[in-house]
């Protein structure tokens, strides 16, 4: 079983029909995992006895004709929690964290059937655009194995991309499942902040982290958001504005659709034939109907190094918790309190965590609150302000989701900063909390190029129409890594 030539409504008919069992697809979507995923090192976890155990209890159950994930099987990333499972955050510092509870996200989608079969690599604390951070190994791009996936939802990408699964969550703090969606050729939905609670979430940077969603086809994405989104008591961040309905709204139909094209986002350092390959792309949605503009987003600029500051600040704090004591990694050769602290840190986190707590504390610390932390919030603010002068006009914003195609492995480890700016297309959607989506836009030299939609607040709808006319006209999806393209 590999779900490159299906999809949710195709299976859902046949779990109904009784013409597949549940424990029929689980058992044949573990089976493809064990067979395939040692070329791609997706999984960190598999998830074999709770999964084989929920779909045997769906088939006494019965499948709910209602419930289009009623018996799907997906894969988890490995920062939300799971209970009963291990979840790692791709972290020594975690690697023997077993939570007691589900992420909010997890108990939605368990709510409405879906069947959890593994929890996917990632870099760690998602702190990476390659997944190469991650403390366990090295995933794969879907295309060329000799390629990054991006990240830092990573595994899940390739998970997706490779057809191990259906579906997948991701997070999203800077770009995070928008950018390997676009290196693995997937739909990757980074919705409203406050759309999806993040309660359960492994935090990273608390006011950019918001749970995404990947797919192959925009369609699927669509039932997958309306299934996980919605309001959550236990994150005051999250929006209690009803969850439409968004795979029955889909038309092919763009006509009087305004799109937006920032020319900032075609600037130096974008690669020219990622530029060509996204204009033709928008030129199929003005043949679909759309009307398009050039407009300026000026701020944008700023974006990446605003972001790190931001972000790092608040891993700084976040991250404070893993101290040795409570639970997580704790030095064995540690005498006194402050070794336990030193040494389980020193020791627990990689290279790159350290760098941003580093970064974040440096941010916070008095002398340089002023000249870094509060610029840079004051930055934030004049790009939420660039957004919402263009959403007054406009429909959608199309750019470009990375500057590049996926590139090799170690190519920027040497150089933090070349890879921190592989998200300076993506990083001002989460400063602004706005939707964003990644969908394939064609290819160069054989690999996925990523068209970026975004949307004005709670405007997933509007993306998932634009997303779904652009595939339909296309069928880009229906190439395959290893196939023809």
């Amino acid at each position: 079983m590999n779900f490159f030539k299906t999809d949710l409504e195709t299976l859902h008919a046949q779990l109904v029909a009784k013409e597949l069992t549940v424990e029929e697809l689980v058992t044949a979507t573990l089976d493809n995992i064990a067979k395939i995923d040692s070329k791609y090192q997706a999984f960190i976890t598999v998830m074999d006895e709770s999964a084989l155990a929920q779909a045997r209890a769906l088939d006494e159950r019965g499948v709910d004709p209602d419930e289009i994930l009623s018996g799907i099987p997906y894969g988890i990333k490995d920062n939300l929690v799971t209970k009963g499972v291990l979840t790692t955050a791709a972290s020594r510092m975690l690697a023997n964290f077993v939570p007691i509870y589900d992420a909010t996200v997890v108990a939605n989608l368990k709510k409405h059937g879906a069947i959890g079969v593994g929890k996917l690599n990632m870099d760690e604390f998602a702190m990476g655009s390659t997944t190469e951070t991650s403390y366990f190994q090295e995933t794969k791009n879907a295309w060329d194995q000799t390629k990054v996936p991006g990240g830092s939802s990573g595994g899940s990408a390739v998970a997706v991309a490779t057809g191990q699964v259906p579906f997948a969550l991701g997070t999203d703090t800077g770009g995070s499942v928008r950018q390997p969606a676009a290196f693995n050729g997937i739909v990757g939905m980074k919705p409203t902040y406050g759309r999806i609670s993040r309660f359960g979430a492994i935090a990273f940077g608390s006011s950019f982290d918001q749970v995404g969603i990947l797919t192959r086809t925009v369609k699927d994405n669509a039932y997958v958001l309306a299934a996980a989104a919605g309001h959550d008591d236990q994150d005051q961040t999250s929006s209690d504005r009803p969850v439409p309905d968004y795979a029955a709204q889909l038309t092919t139909d763009l006509s009087g659709l305004k799109v937006a094209v920032p020319s900032e986002y075609f600037g130096a350092g974008v690669d020219k034939n990622v530029q060509a390959t996204v204009k033709a792309a928008i030129n199929q949605l003005v043949k679909l109907g759309a009307s398009v503009d050039t407009v300026s987003l000026p701020h944008t600029k700023y974006g990446v190094a605003a972001y790190y500051i931001l972000a790092s600040s608040e891993a700084s704090s976040n991250l404070q918790r893993f101290d040795g004591i409570r639970y997580g990694y704790r030095a064995s050769d540690a005498k006194t309190l402050e070794e336990v602290y030193v040494q389980s840190r020193s020791q627990g986190f990689g290279p790159e965590v350290k760098r941003r707590i580093m970064l974040g504390t440096y941010s916070l610390s008095a002398g340089s609150y002023d000249a870094f932390f509060k610029k840079a919030a004051q930055v934030r603010t004049l790009m939420i302000e660039d957004f919402q002068r263009v959403f007054a006009d406009y429909d959608i914003i199309v750019a470009p989701t990375a500057p590049n195609v996926a590139y090799d492995f170690g190519q920027n480890t040497d150089d933090p900063e070349v890879t921190y700016m592989n998200d300076a297309l993506t990083i001002p959607v989460n400063m602004a909390g706005l939707p964003a989506m990644s969908i394939n836009a064609g290819f160069v030299n054989g690999l996925p190029v990523g068209m970026q939609l975004i949307g004005a607040a709670f405007a997933e709808a509007t993306l998932y129409q634009v997303g779904y006319a652009f595939e339909q006209a296309t069928k880009l999806y229906e190439q395959i890594p290893g196939g023809e393209h």
